[in-house]
């Protein structure tokens, strides 16, 4: 019999590997499908039960793994007082404006911003903000949607044009316009946090976006930008008093972090911990949530995470390749969505490069754009 059973609202891949890393701690995890309300097994999609209050009486933590559910859900399981880690940071999650008001408390340094509801809230933004500015819906868009860059002053029609139908499609939308920071690199942190302050947290890793979507994601060993990361996490948990695992991303500026967003949950920039550290991610979430001690964060070996998008095969070599893990998400098929992902490991940087210039040379350029480049430049 399970010690915990813990329901996690969203039924996709990070509930799956919630569920396959709690297995070995006696954790049963389910899973609630925001949008049909059915209670699912992660693994197999199963119904096993239907309704948010039947999921509700038979788990003994609730949990999240994405942030856009809609706050009646989230109101329902904050007064069953099983919700972590709260219902606040969720919606920060979901909504930058929450986000962008929490990073202001909590005094971490993010970009200038300004706030967008109608046409004079938009020209006053340019003004204060200044040109180029990118600007995203607060609620919804991620992987690169609901966001647009503002460059030049001929172009601010055709941009509210655009933000207006934004601005009318989705209820309570808002419009964020922050200064574009013209950094060199995206990195983020991925940590974990009890209900009694204990904090743990990963290495950094380094990102790189094609179209707006993580394409690869490599652990890096730098210490002076892993403890101001760290330092700002700490500011962040503690400003939610956050029980769980809780990911940063930021814009590295000349060797000075801001802070981009946080995502109040498990993280793909996290997966390669599955290989790469003593206790993955998800394990760590679950001990989080379940009042656990928290496993070791310590890098076991290098290593980096590749995202397969719209695909469901790969070329039979890989699965030949000693320092190559696959994960596949039991997803069906479609363009652009993630479908799985590539954990590559090296005991060194030299193997771990190594093993992904090998990894690539079997993998279609096609269906990994602009993978080669980057990892060349490992």
């Amino acid at each position: 019999m399970a010690d915990k059973h813990v329901l996690v609202l969203g039924a996709g891949q990070l509930a799956r590997m919630m569920s396959l890393a709690g297995a070995p701690l006696n954790i049963d995890v389910s899973a609630f499908d925001v949008g049909s309300e059915k209670i699912v097994h992660p693994l197999t999609q199963n119904v096993i039960g239907h309704g948010l209050n039947n999921a509700i009486a038979k788990a003994d933590v609730i949990t999240a793994e994405f942030e856009h559910i809609p706050h009646s859900i989230l109101d329902i399981c904050q007064q069953s007082g099983k919700f972590r880690p709260t219902t606040q940071a969720i919606k920060a999650g979901g909504d930058r404006r929450i986000e962008k008001q929490l990073l202001d408390n909590a005094n971490v340094a993010n970009a200038k911003y300004a706030i967008i509801t109608n046409r004079s809230e938009f020209d006053d933004a340019i003004t204060y903000v200044g040109l180029p500015m990118v600007l995203k819906t607060a609620l919804g868009g991620y992987d690169g949607k609901g966001q647009w860059r503002l460059k030049e002053t001929t172009d601010i029609d055709a941009t509210w044009h655009e933000m207006q139908q934004s601005l009318t499609a989705t209820k309570h939308q808002a419009i964020v316009a922050e200064e574009f920071v013209p950094f060199q690199r995206e990195v983020s942190l991925v940590g974990a946090r009890r209900a009694n302050g204990e904090i743990a947290v990963y290495p950094l890793a380094e990102n790189v976006h094609v179209d707006g979507v993580l394409s690869l994601s490599t652990a890096i060993d730098e210490p002076k930008l892993q403890q101001q990361a760290q330092q700002m996490f700490s500011a962040i948990a503690q400003q939610l008093d956050y029980v769980g695992v809780l990911a940063i991303e930021f814009f590295d500026l000349d060797g000075t972090l801001l802070v981009n967003e946080i995502a109040p949950r498990v993280h793909n920039s996290g997966h390669w911990t599955q290989q790469g550290a003593e206790v993955c991610q998800f394990e760590n979430h679950l001990r989080a949530v379940c009042d656990m001690p928290l496993g070791s964060t310590q890098a076991i070996r290098h290593a980096a995470m590749i995202n397969i998008l719209g695909q469901d095969s790969l070329p039979k070599e890989v699965l030949a390749m000693p320092n190559c893990h696959i994960h596949w998400y039991g997803k069906e098929k479609r363009t652009g969505r993630k479908m799985g992902h590539i954990n590559v490991c090296g005991n060194s940087h030299a193997e771990l490069c190594q093993a992904l210039k090998t990894l690539i040379k079997v993998l279609d350029e096609a269906q990994f754009p602009q993978l080669k480049q980057h990892i060349n430049q490992l």
